[in-house]
């Protein structure tokens, strides 16, 4: 059985069939139909080497952790977000496959070559920085796909990210609440979707409060690991000493960085400089001192991930979007009594 008997079992071209049995959109709904119910009145099913997925269940999910920086094995937030979709997934009965883009950050990258090749029923698009254009032919494929980290915005698509806005509003409202009116912000130096809208949110919160937005006391790190944080505070030490009362940075891991660097110059945390991170990683409870930081739900945003490509590639699904509220987890590196009030005294840091 091939398509030529499919073709002339329902009376049309073998182009035709091709079309089909790869999901392209230029056939009438009548001829889709009745050439798949010939198709599925016969047993015939696609080969291995097709393009279409309509045909036969995978169950397998494409894992793409797209972008040229940032997003491996070894990132905390990342990390903790697949292990809680991957047992989401595996509970609904699907398999997942990891596609690397070490060979094709050149240019020549082509995710959704590889996801039909390999039939996948769904895709996970995990984003980091400088995402590879590739990430959006999968966006408007015929392949339900899910973003964590990215807005997708095409019909089979659908994404969830924490509020980010929210994420620094909280943020400021918290240090305002408890005396810190002097505020510095740690970023990175180049653009990440995700950062520059916590930068955005961050210096409108400042204005909301009637705060003043010193560009001076604004640092930004050549990357998010720990040692990037500690040499873009460290240039801030070293070229001034009046210091912010109080930084947000932008990761847990700059934060770390950053604690490092002031207190390597004598400055004691939160005395005299407070500090904030975003994430909520394991590490946060263990520094010194252990780091106050707004939490971003790790296993919802996965569980929810999984849950939402399950409906989407089951055609069960008309949310597009959703935003993950954030939670501020008060430790000792802000000082402050943590209730969430306007009642909460005001108490200048020393």
């Amino acid at each position: 059985m091939n398509i030529k008997t499919i073709a002339k079992m329902s009376g049309v071209s073998v182009s035709t069939v091709s079309k089909i049995i790869n999901n392209y959109p230029d056939i009438s709904e009548e001829t889709r139909t009745k050439v798949l119910r010939i198709m599925e009145e016969i047993g015939y099913r696609p080969s291995l080497n097709t393009k279409s997925t309509t045909f036969r269940k995978s169950k397998m999910v494409g894992v793409v952790f797209a972008g040229k920086l940032n997003v491996d094995f070894t990132h905390p937030f990342f990390v903790d977000v697949i292990n809680a979709f991957k047992k989401q997934i595996g509970l609904l009965g699907y398999d997942l496959l990891f596609f690397s883009n070490e060979k094709f950050l050149d240019g020549g990258e082509d995710y959704l070559a590889r996801c039909r090749h390999f039939q996948v029923d769904g895709c996970i698009i995990i984003a980091g920085d400088e995402v590879e254009s590739s990430v959006y032919d999968l966006d408007q494929s015929e392949i339900p796909c899910v973003g964590v980290d990215i807005k997708l915005s095409e019909k089979n698509s659908a994404f969830i990210m924490s509020d980010n806005e929210k994420i620094s509003s909280k943020v400021v409202e918290h240090f305002y609440l408890n005396g810190y009116r002097d505020i510095g912000f740690l970023g990175i130096d180049r653009y990440s979707e995700v950062t520059s809208t916590r930068e955005k949110a961050f210096i409108n919160s400042l204005q909301n409060f009637g705060l003043a937005y010193r560009k001076d006391w604004f640092v930004y790190s050549q990357d998010f690991r720990e040692e990037d944080g500690y040499q873009a505070v460290k240039q801030l030490t070293d070229r001034t000493d009046q210091l912010p009362q109080a930084i947000f940075a932008v990761t847990d891991l700059l934060a770390f960085g950053a604690i490092r660097a002031l207190k390597e110059k004598g400055y004691r945390v939160p005395q005299d400089v407070a500090v904030i991170g975003c994430d909520d990683i394991d590490a946060c409870r263990y520094t010194d001192p252990p780091l106050t930081t707004v939490k971003q739900d790790k296993q919802k945003i996965g569980r929810l991930a999984a849950l939402m490509l399950f409906d989407l590639m089951n055609k069960q699904m008309d949310v597009k979007r959703i935003m993950v509220e954030p939670e501020l987890v008060i430790r000792q590196s802000c000082g402050g009594s943590g209730i969430w009030s306007s009642a909460n005294p005001i108490t200048q840091s020393s």
